[in-house]
């Protein structure tokens, strides 16, 4: 079977209902911003995971990745939310907030806005966390047109906060101090 298959030459793509829509439709958006946070995170993992001081997170974003998956297919079906095959699980925002709840126990609270940066891993994170946040407002807008599983909206929202989280969590374990926001 070829790659391609000429049939989105003139801007259309299909869905997996079988209905074909524009390229530029927001529900295309939306699951391509989630396969670019999806491409992102395995650029990360690629950063990482030769150290094993990341080993544990290694693991979850793997497991993230196959999430964002099953979230993008979700967003690809149209009528997933009318023939209730919701594929985006309440589990799967649950296990979100426990690895934030654990991540945060490594660290000391916050009290000043930090600027992304410190280590490449951080810094990784904060791209990972800003796509995130950029496709949960795309499925905003999607949802704003259309109905959409609010558990998609939830995911992406849980995820960036993770993201910001492991973006401090890998500058503690890399002894580098987040960088504070200065007023100038």
């Amino acid at each position: 079977m070829k790659i391609y298959t000429k049939t989105g030459d003139k801007g259309e793509t299909g869905l997996i209902d079988g209905s074909r829509i524009s390229k530029s439709n927001l529900r295309i958006i939306a699951y391509g911003e989630v396969d670019e946070a999806n491409s992102h995170i395995g650029y990360l993992i690629s950063n990482i995971e030769s150290n094993s001081i990341f080993t544990d997170i290694k693991e979850i974003l793997v497991s993230i990745q196959q999430d964002l998956f099953v979230l993008g297919a979700e967003l690809a079906n149209p009528s997933s939310l009318k023939e209730n095959k919701l594929l985006v699980k309440e589990e799967m925002i649950s296990n979100i907030e426990k690895y934030i709840d654990n991540f945060e126990a490594e660290l000391s609270p916050i009290a000043y806005f930090i600027l992304p940066g410190g280590t490449i891993e951080s810094s990784l994170f904060h791209i990972c966390r800003t796509v995130v946040r950029r496709a949960e407002t795309s499925a905003v807008a999607l949802a704003k047109e259309q109905k959409i599983s609010q558990q998609i909206l939830m995911y992406l929202n849980r995820l960036s906060d993770l993201f910001f989280v492991l973006a401090r969590v890998t500058n503690k374990r890399q002894k580098r101090n987040d960088i504070p926001w200065k007023l100038n």
